[in-house]
């Protein structure tokens, strides 16, 4: 057995970032900027009003002056002349500042009486006026790699962007293996069980940016699962689950073994997910998840969301460890990694006294997984403990 971080390192030298490909900006959201861009004007693009009211020069304001009314500028219809002693022109919010004007009184502090204004005797000394370029000019980037934001995808179309450089989305195939799984919606013996884990993991990897294409379940059969193996043609990752033990009925690792794989590791010192193996079909990274539900869902937020990460092009391959006070008495850990699901509630950590494998319904309610060294000591309430979000 490695360990957790040994499995990690190979699992991410199994895969690369992927190349880059152009997609409207419309469809840009929650994908990952591969190459930095730049504004291709300024944001505003000249001097505009922000507020309703009256534009005129800074040095004519004192109390009870009066201007003449010469105009109107509104956002998209600016005022063409230029401003003279005595004169303001009425303005609208987002409306270009005409030239000769630098100050802006906002109508609350005005009187008007047909084209003439008279200023009240407490003007704000703001101007009310945003300068061009005030937000960003010309050329300023949007640094690379990210993952796009709606607030990013706001910022790329003022700057005029229409089209974005992101990386590809990676094709991940899902395989799942038993003669006992059936999928949802179908009746299954009394022998056989739901298939769960592929939705589950399909879920995980898409919010997390990929294209899943989930497999047809293949049997306990060589030539299942060596037809299983031809239908992943194309993708970039083969994820199966089930059939990673070394059982009588577990064949993922002969079959793959039989048609090239060359195995990066079995067995991982953790819980859940011991029985994990990684290696390489040509060039289609591979990695085979342990069957229990929460093992494979465990497996996939530690070892798969890295590499799909990395695949992406980013920097922060990791899931950010956090620290929180534990909420309970704890008793000590065994020899492998544990990431107990657990629950935040008031800043404390609380993991839940049923840690079974098999119990989608404690991972349903946990928020994350609390990591546990090999032989941690027992541990009391308000001790900090490491944790990651799922």
């Amino acid at each position: 057995m490695i360990s957790v971080d040994e499995a990690l390192a190979a699992v991410l030298n199994l895969v690369a970032p992927l190349e880059t490909e152009d997609v409207p900006l419309r469809v840009a959201n929650g994908r990952v900027l591969s190459k930095s861009v730049t504004a291709q004007r300024s944001q505003p693009p000249f001097a505009a009003s922000s507020m309703d009211g009256y534009a005129l020069r800074r040095a004519e304001v004192e109390p009870d002056a009066m201007f003449k009314v010469v105009g109107e500028a509104a956002a998209g219809h600016g005022y063409e002349g230029t401003l003279r002693a005595g004169q303001t022109v009425r303005i609208f919010t987002g409306a270009p500042v005409p030239e000769g004007a630098d100050f802006v009184v906002i109508q609350e502090d005005v009187t008007r009486r047909g084209n003439l204004i008279t200023l009240g005797h407490h003007v704000d000394a703001k101007d009310n006026i945003r300068p061009a370029g005030g937000d960003f000019t010309v050329g300023e980037e949007l640094s690379a790699p990210r993952t796009l934001r709606p607030a990013d995808v706001a910022l790329l179309a003022a700057m005029n962007v229409p089209n974005v450089p992101v990386t590809r989305k990676p094709v991940i195939a899902i395989l799942a293996t038993g003669d006992e799984l059936v999928q949802p919606g179908e009746d299954p013996g009394d022998d056989q069980i739901i298939a769960s884990n592929s939705y589950g993991l399909a879920a995980m990897f898409e919010d997390a940016g990929a294209d899943v294409r989930m497999l047809p379940i293949a049997r306990d059969t060589t030539a299942s699962l060596k037809q299983a193996f031809s239908l992943a043609k194309g993708a970039d990752l083969l994820v199966t689950v089930g059939g990673a033990s070394v059982g009588d009925h577990d064949l993922i690792a002969p079959v793959a073994a039989e048609l090239g794989m060359e195995q990066a590791f079995y067995k991982v010192a953790m819980r859940p997910g011991k029985p994990l193996m990684a290696g390489k079909l040509g060039n289609l990274a591979m990695i085979g998840l342990p069957g229990n539900p929460v093992s494979a869902m465990v497996c996939g937020a530690v070892f798969v969301l890295p590499m799909l990460r990395r695949m992406l092009g980013l920097t922060q391959v990791h899931a950010p460890f956090c620290e929180a006070p534990l909420g309970r008495d704890i008793g000590p850990n065994g020899p492998r990694a544990h990431y107990m699901r657990a629950r935040l509630q008031d800043g404390m950590l609380y993991p839940d006294d049923r840690q079974d494998s098999s119990l989608l319904s404690v991972l349903a309610q946990a928020d994350a997984l609390m990591i546990r060294p090999p032989h941690d000591p027992a541990r009391n309430a308000k001790d900090l403990q490491s944790y990651i979000l799922i």
